[in-house]
């Protein structure tokens, strides 16, 4: 029985493909997520689909106690992890000055608190076993500002830089930190941050599940970056060279509400 991979957001997206990508590869699953009936549906699939083990935990990760309690039900099932891959969050298109707090700061405990707590809970088991891989999402949104989407860009920019930083310190430990940094994708993403019509969402773009079988790829070689799409490396690399106004300037055209 391979040693699972523990995917969290697992109910749509990203998240829901990575977790199709791992069962084909004959990986056991852990999915939490906060829609149990989705976490329900995806188990039935891909145990029938693949005949691996899947195991679900309805939970809202924003909670620092209920993040507690699922990695305590975790070590209950004497499973130990392949990978964590930290997909939970969400964003919300809105001028900083009018957005709801208490959404901005669900948004900071999920995108930010969140993810360091279960790197922090669950990295110490990886290391001692002396192999393993984590994955932490971020977008193309963590290489610069995004006016209207103020914290969610910030929160992304976190991402990257925690992630890049304990890859440093995992050095010949035998496990991995991966940043995944998807640019706009096909998923339900644009639906729940209310970004209706804005142009950084127009065009063709790939799906979650390119984008999913990219990041397992990545995972798989232990890159500390992953950049997907050619556009997007472009971009982040350009934000390294353009003067930072120039980058804000143009975000805030792409993103301005409708």
């Amino acid at each position: 029985m391979a040693k699972p991979v523990l995917i969290t957001g697992a109910s749509s997206g990203i998240g829901y493909e990575l977790a199709r990508v791992c069962a084909a590869k004959q990986h056991d699953l852990i999915l939490v997520a906060r829609r149990e009936d989705r976490l329900k549906d995806l188990k039935a699939q891909l145990e029938a689909a693949h005949g691996v083990q899947v195991w679900t935990y309805q939970a809202d990760l924003t909670d620092a106690a209920t993040r507690q309690q699922v990695f305590d039900w975790t070590q209950s099932l004497a499973q130990p992890l392949y990978a964590l891959v930290n997909n939970a969050g969400f964003g919300h298109l809105e001028p900083f000055a009018k957005a709801d707090w208490d959404k901005q700061n669900a948004m900071l405990q999920l995108n930010i608190v969140a993810l360091t707590h279960f790197t922090r809970l669950f990295l110490p088991g990886l290391m001692a076993q002396g192999q393993g891989r984590i994955v932490n999402v971020a977008s193309t949104a963590a290489f610069l500002p995004g006016p209207y989407m103020a914290v969610y860009y910030a929160s992304k920019a976190y991402v990257l830089s925690f992630t890049e930083a304990i890859s440093s310190e995992l050095e010949d430990t035998g496990v991995t930190a991966t940043t995944l940094c998807p640019g706009p994708t096909q998923s339900e993403f644009q639906d729940q941050a209310q970004m209706g019509e804005v142009p950084l969402f127009s065009g063709q773009l790939p799906s979650a599940a390119d984008v999913a079988i990219y990041g397992y790829e990545a995972m798989e070689a232990g890159q500390r970056l992953a950049i997907h799409g050619v556009t997007n490396n472009v971009l982040a690399f350009a934000t390294r060279l353009l003067p930072s106004k120039n980058l804000t300037d143009l975000m805030k055209t792409l993103q301005k509400p409708t």
